[in-house]
């Protein structure tokens, strides 16, 4: 059952934006979605364009084992707080991590192909997942009451610290990217150009990979890892509607996310007991769709035009080349 924010239920015919952003829970749901959105979207682009969007899927499942075994070592091991949201996230990035290299070895050095090595990946990852997940459920760890909420994700649980440190591991993801630009640009693009000119491959990969895992676990507590892969995979494929560059793609798809999440957390708190993710999710769809349909090179109506046209002006030719004759 997906977690709803029913201890925060409001009229909706009485919300307005002051009163919600002078709410502290309601403010930080909505900066906390709005940072997740923004960093997912902006990653999520090199996952798009290397056509392996379902990566995010994979390592949304893979996250689930590394945040449970972080949990573990903490509250067993170390003796402290295992619900700390960066404990959680070192974890859950080192798991989501070696299932997507796990996933692109495999196709790499087999004949297997890469849609089903990432699917081989996730459900091994996701179901030692599972069995932790149970194994911590039946057993009297202190602080494990709703670590069960990871899977779907609570927003209405989003602290100020939890902010802080989504904004501070999203940047460093950020500022990964925009020192290795040129390596990830030429390892999307060009794989076996960025071979040649000595740029190591595994070095790369492990690297976007991680940028990518980061941009994914940052949003488990309050999205859950089930619906992580939206805000991945959604902005991105909006943005690529409307630009041709990679620059601009990165920048709209961040934006995307970002305003889109932003929106979605608002919008899921006005109509009272809704839960966050899934209207974010929706939200995204919804920019998505309209991307697809009204953007003016790419939409699916000028693409129908463009046919019909070209379909039109062949007929013409041919009757003309028929009359001459």
């Amino acid at each position: 059952m997906v977690p709803k924010l029913s201890w925060l239920r409001l009229d909706s015919h009485h919300m307005d934006p002051v009163e919600f952003f002078s709410n502290h829970i309601f403010r930080m749901v909505f900066l906390g979605t709005t940072v997740i959105g923004l960093v997912a979207g902006a990653l999520g682009a090199f996952a798009y364009l290397r056509k392996q969007s379902l990566i995010s899927d994979v390592i949304g499942h893979a996250a689930l084992p590394g945040a449970l075994l972080a949990f573990l070592a903490a509250v067993t091991m170390f003796g402290v707080n295992g619900r700390s949201m960066l404990l959680l996230v070192i974890g859950a990035v080192i798991t989501g991590t070696l299932a997507a290299l796990f996933a692109n070895t495999i196709a790499a050095r087999t004949k297997v192909a890469i849609d089903t090595a990432m699917a081989i990946s996730m459900t091994t990852f996701f179901g030692f997942g599972m069995l932790l997940l149970r194994f911590i459920t039946n057993n009297p760890f202190p602080g494990k009451g709703g670590i069960q909420d990871y899977l779907f994700g609570n927003a209405a649980s989003i602290t100020r610290a939890d902010l802080t440190t989504s904004i501070a591991v999203g940047a460093l993801a950020m500022g990964l990217m925009v020192v290795f630009w040129k390596e990830f640009t030429l390892r999307s693009f060009d794989p076996v150009l960025s071979t040649m000119l000595g740029f190591k491959a595994r070095i790369i990969d492990t690297l976007m990979f991680t940028t990518i895992v980061i941009a994914i676990v940052i949003g488990v507590k309050a999205v859950g890892f089930v619906l992580m892969v939206a805000f991945v995979v959604t902005p991105p494929a909006a943005a690529r509607q409307w630009t041709n560059t990679l620059p601009g793609m990165v920048m709209l798809s961040g934006l995307i996310g970002g305003l889109g999440s932003g929106f979605g957390a608002y919008l899921s708190i006005s109509l009272g007991n809704v839960p966050t993710g899934p209207v974010i999710v929706l939200v995204l769809f919804a920019i998505l769709l309209f991307s697809l349909l009204a953007s003016p090179k790419r939409s699916v109506v000028i693409t129908a035009l463009r046919r019909m046209r070209a379909r039109r002006a062949l007929k013409q030719e041919l009757i003309s080349e028929g009359s001459t004759r």
